[in-house]
């Protein structure tokens, strides 16, 4: 048994030793004087008070406030599977995935225009040879009714 498997037996055993003590206080309570009654009643509510903070203070615990003003719910990194260096690592990894992801598209957008623009030269009347002469340029400059 590892501790953690022992902790919800040890808390069970707690709340059942602390109703039998206020099963007994509350039978027993009739016959003391009022003073002593009314200090059983302030320690009690201290007592409730002092559970509840003490409750908090775990689940504050649980939640940390980061530098960026976020707050990372903290757990064992035994329980969660992953190390806690490779989780935060994992938005970086995450981020450059999407870089190249995104300079693949870019890169196929440009080989696809290239590729629309020599479809279209082929298909034209002119012979590719007709693009590669120095007087084409001039003449498409002048434009073909001069």
């Amino acid at each position: 048994m590892t501790p953690h498997s022992l902790q919800p037996s040890h808390e069970a055993l707690e709340i059942r030793l602390g109703s039998r003590v206020a099963q007994a206080l509350a039978g027993t309570t009739t016959a003391l004087p009022h003073h002593v009654n009314e200090r059983l009643r302030v320690a009690r509510d201290q007592a409730l008070v002092r559970a509840r903070q003490a409750r908090h203070a775990r689940a504050a615990a649980a939640v940390s406030p980061t530098g960026g003003g976020a707050a990372v719910l903290r757990g064992d990194s035994s329980r969660s599977g992953l190390p806690q260096w490779l989780s935060a690592l994992m938005p970086l990894v995450l981020l450059l995935v999407g870089l190249l992801l995104i300079d693949q598209l870019n890169v196929r957008e440009q080989i696809q225009a290239a590729a629309d623009i020599d479809t279209q030269l082929l298909a034209d009347d002119l012979p590719p040879a007709a693009y590669a002469d120095p007087g084409f340029v001039q003449y498409l400059r002048r434009g073909p009714s001069q």
